[in-house]
């Protein structure tokens, strides 16, 4: 069983917002000073989909907007191996789910999977928001990564 519908980015995404959502990870990576090669995965997915990995990987049972998995196991996404880059993680991230929140802040959906890329390549490096002074410092070089790439959206509370 195929828990994921997989689709690539190029199946989805035209050239320009396939770059845009490089440029978002890329973005972060920069502002955490990382100048290692990196790999990392971006997963565009349905609600269903994502559900099912939330609670399979966090025991919580509902669509979230986005997942991320770090290397511990290579990632449900990675094919990797030799002397590749060292591989981040995925990041997987609910469209519809996105696509709601883009309606709910008048946004681009571009713009909001572009911020999914940031939280989720955030969480990849260790930034975690469980606890209010792990969110603020998370929110921050959110908002800070967010302002440089030029998104125009509310950010999460």
């Amino acid at each position: 069983m195929n828990l994921l519908s997989e689709q690539p980015l190029e199946g989805l995404l035209d050239e320009e917002a396939q770059l845009r959502l490089r440029v978002a990870a890329l973005a972060v990576l920069r502002y955490e000073g990382v100048a290692e090669p990196l790999e990392l995965t971006i997963v565009l997915t349905d609600d269903d989909s994502i559900r099912e990995l939330n609670r399979r990987f966090r025991g919580i049972d509902r669509p979230t907007d986005v997942l991320a998995f770090t290397n511990e196991t290579r990632g449900p996404f990675a094919a990797g191996g030799g002397e590749a880059p060292r591989y981040l993680g995925d990041i997987v991230i609910a469209l519809p789910t996105a696509q709601r929140q883009a309606e709910a802040a008048d946004a681009s959906l571009l713009d909001e999977i572009s911020l999914l890329v940031v939280h989720g390549t955030l969480h990849l490096l260790g930034y975690d928001h469980a606890e209010p002074a792990e969110k603020a410092a998370m929110w921050a070089r959110q908002e800070a990564i967010a302002r440089l790439l030029g998104l125009e959206l509310p950010l999460p509370e």
